[in-house]
């Protein structure tokens, strides 16, 4: 199984655990920095998806391979030109549609806000791994078919955000009486 830290960012704070030893050995590193601890079933794959959703719609879909011979995307003990795998940005047209049915179906039930929703796909199934409530967004990858228009459409939901609240302010009562 895996073990995780809940708030742990690019594979620092995941445990791989094989046996009641490690397993004790990782719980007890992450309760260190936390209160919990997340256990998941190891699900061996060659990548992982992220899917990057925006008011409940895709943006951008990605392939993050694994680190040469290694079972995470980031080997943090590795050497530098190996410590991670590929990225592929993937046409948010291309991706395959159970994944991204089980992307949208997952984050909607936390919000409309811009997530990054990491799956595996194994067979004809479909993993949900984790929902990122504040998604990297890395120059030449995430970005690399919208390029700036990512960004001009998360910056427009923002703005449509503000400009209902401002309008909602409008029926809210400032007067004590």
């Amino acid at each position: 199984m895996v073990l995780k830290q809940p708030d742990s960012a690019f594979s620092l704070g995941v445990y791989k655990v094989s046996n009641e030893e490690e397993f004790f050995k990782a719980a007890s590193e992450i309760f260190k920095h936390s209160d919990l601890v997340i256990a998941q079933e190891f699900l061996p794959s060659e990548f992982d998806w992220r899917i990057g959703l925006l008011d409940q719609k895709p943006i951008f879909a990605c392939k993050y391979y694994m680190a040469k011979g290694h079972w995470q995307i980031y080997n943090w003990n590795s050497r530098k030109s190996d410590r991670y795998g590929m990225a592929e940005a993937i046409p948010v047209n291309d991706i395959p549609p159970k994944i991204l049915e089980t992307a949208i179906r997952a984050s909607s039930l936390i919000g409309n806000g811009l997530y990054g929703v990491d799956l595996k796909s194994i067979g004809n199934k479909v993993y949900l791994i984790e929902i990122n409530d504040n998604p990297n967004i890395d120059s030449g990858i995430e970005d690399s078919i919208l390029k700036e228009n990512l960004y001009l459409r998360i910056m427009h939901s923002i703005l449509d955000r503000i400009e209902i609240s401002r309008d909602m302010s409008r029926f809210v009562s400032t007067d004590p009486a």
